[in-house]
């Protein structure tokens, strides 16, 4: 088994970027359909949903705009649970067809603050997009439109998220390795 050392922990690759890219082409597909008509604003989450944002809206089909908020909760390998706006919304959302894009969703936490947010901007709609999902650690009511992957409750680095800032740039992602 390969694995790879970021900081003080190895990893060893779970899910290839082929399989990714495969997945989130379909999830695009799907957005498209449904979205047909509506010219949606993508809004993603910095810092670990900016590759999943680009590789979608690079696969999507229809007209769509996109901008990005910046949430953090997280320090090491666990959430803070404490979840502190850095920086926020410009954009009117009157009427707009929103769609929250990303990287995980575990406690519902950040999207359930993101939905309450928005809510007070009177979108026509709020739909939300992960890349990854653990439904075994959602504590709040989310109904999550478009789900690229369910995952078990392991730590994973690479596409875009990280640990404590290293791995983002690894194409594949990786699970924790325990030792």
């Amino acid at each position: 088994m390969e694995t790879i050392k970021i900081n003080d922990r190895r990893f060893k690759i779970s899910i290839p970027e082929a399989e990714i890219k495969n997945r989130i082409k379909t999830v695009a597909a799907q957005i498209s359909k449904d979205m047909e008509g509506k010219n949606p604003l993508f809004l993603g989450v910095l810092n670990g949903a900016f590759i999943f944002a680009a590789d979608l809206m690079r696969e999507m089909t229809i007209p769509c705009e996109i901008s990005f908020v910046k949430l953090a909760s997280y320090q090491g390998t666990t959430s803070t649970g404490t979840i502190q706006e850095v920086i926020g919304i410009n954009e009117n959302l009157t009427g707009r067809t929103v769609i929250i894009v990303e990287d995980i969703v575990e406690s519902g936490a950040t999207m359930k603050r993101m939905i309450e947010q928005l809510g007070t901007r009177n979108p026509a709609s709020v739909h939300i997009c992960t890349l990854f999902f653990k439904p075994e650690k959602l504590k709040e009511e989310l109904d999550l439109d478009y789900v690229v992957f369910r995952i078990p409750d392991d730590f994973i680095v690479g596409y875009g998220l990280d640990y404590d800032q290293g791995g983002r740039g690894l194409k594949d992602i990786y699970t924790i390795v325990e030792d």
